[in-house]
């Protein structure tokens, strides 16, 4: 077996997919999402009943009902202060109340969603073909169990911000529009076009994103292959070598880290600067073109101060969630790559009995992906049942890959495993 190569060097995980994404629709609690979905409505609705509230508040404090929008007549709302501020302290206090129920549904639905998909990436790995399992890298498949899945839920965090926002931003811009409809249309092109303006640094975001995943994997591989040699380290003082090859990494990380944040600081000064001048013009041609009344004004001031930080917030999550995209489709590949890779589990209707006599092999050959030379070549060995047998070889000389094909993880190329001399059938394996 001198000539014989194992090939056992990882080759990584895959880090590319179709479809991303798709894997994590078997996770999603079809419930807890509709139950998170109507506590976002609701809050939004409440929140811009409140704003509308503000209209029939501030004509009662200037006793001016013809100020009053067309609208809010038709509600037949009186102009007495005292109900009107208490039904708009318990508007306050119920969205208060939906607000939190809405929060602890959107943790229970990203814990289930993001649990399962690590519960999902784990179960493939066990159910994994050996020879696929030994061909990855083992700090490549913690970084994507560890860090990869926390940025996927940080994701889907990102995704269920952007519909509250998104939500909110809906309900405030209904409400201003049933008060002063055209300051409202001109305000949602604006905000619109601002969003736009803003794709390119979304697309860079993705490409941090990616490169903040290949910072987590060296930091994975470097503290994995430092702690596997920490005896050879010490015995050889090469704590600085280690020590260096650790923090080298660490540095590539933050580095990533820090240019999508300073990408993402950008975003927020042109977006807030853009916002407010968008605001100051809508409040002068409100005053000095639509000529609307004051009563209906300073309420869209209020909302549209409000809008403003949504809108950004909006902005935050598509970056965000764009930064995460690619830990999704590291996971979804990977998912796929280990599926496909999965052992024939026909052990329950094919049972083996231990040998009696003798376990063989019989020219058998084993190739490893991306190797020049087999790993075992024409191999035959005869291991007699109560034995002790010894494989003595250098690195690499196949000594693992012969224990592999004996224990049943990896089945032979070519030749075969003998127990007794009737030959193991490939759905015996896993027995």
């Amino acid at each position: 077996m001198a000539e014989a190569e194992d090939g056992r060097e990882g080759h990584g995980l895959p880090m590319a997919v179709a479809g991303p994404g798709t894997d994590l629709l078997p996770e999603v609690d079809v419930r807890a999402a509709s139950l998170l979905a109507l506590l976002t409505l609701a809050a939004a609705v409440t929140e811009g009943a409140g704003v509308i509230l503000m209209v029939p508040m501030l004509a009662a404090l200037q006793g001016d009902g013809a100020a009053l929008p067309g609208f809010v007549r038709r509600l037949g709302v009186p102009l007495d202060l005292p109900p009107l501020l208490a039904l708009f302290v318990a508007l306050v206090v119920v969205r208060g109340g939906v607000a939190t129920a809405r929060d602890l549904a959107s943790l229970r639905f990203e814990a289930r969603l993001v649990d399962g998909l690590r519960r999902r990436a784990w179960d493939a790995l066990l159910r994994c073909d050996w020879r696929r399992i030994s061909a990855m890298r083992q700090s490549d498949i913690q970084s994507l169990l560890v860090s990869n899945i926390d940025r996927v839920g940080y994701g889907v965090n990102q995704l269920v911000a952007l519909c509250v926002n998104g939500a909110t931003l809906m309900a405030l811009g209904l409400a201003a529009l049933a008060i002063a409809p055209v300051v409202v249309i001109a305000a949602a092109l604006g905000g619109g076009a601002v969003l736009a303006a803003h794709r390119g640094l979304r697309s860079r975001a993705r490409v941090h994103g990616a490169a903040t995943g290949r910072a987590y994997d060296a930091v994975h591989a470097a503290l994995h292959d430092a702690l596997g040699a920490l005896r050879i380290v010490k015995s050889y003082n090469r704590e600085d070598r280690a020590r260096q090859d650790l923090f080298s990494a660490i540095t590539a990380l933050r580095r990533a880290e820090l240019a999508f944040a300073r990408d993402n600081g950008l975003a927020r000064i042109a977006l807030h600067g853009g916002g407010a001048a968008l605001l100051a013009g809508l409040v002068w041609l409100a005053v000095a073109r639509w000529h609307v009344p004051a009563a209906a004004l300073l309420p869209l001031v209020a909302l549209f101060a409000r809008a403003l930080p949504l809108l950004g917030s909006v902005q935050d999550a598509l970056q965000n969630w764009a930064h995460a995209r690619p830990a999704l489709e590291a996971t979804s590949a990977f998912l796929q790559d280990a599926g496909s890779s999965a052992e024939d589990d026909g052990s329950k209707d094919m049972p083996v009995t231990a040998p009696v006599r003798e376990l063989v092999l019989e020219g058998v050959t084993i190739w490893h992906a991306g190797r020049g030379a087999p790993a075992l070549h024409e191999v035959s060995l005869s291991l007699p049942v109560g034995s002790t047998t010894v494989l003595t070889g250098p690195s690499g000389a196949g000594k693992s890959t012969a224990a592999d094909v004996l224990g049943g993880l990896i089945a032979p190329d070519s030749g075969q495993l003998l127990l007794d001399g009737a030959a193991l059938r490939p759905g015996q394996r896993r027995a």
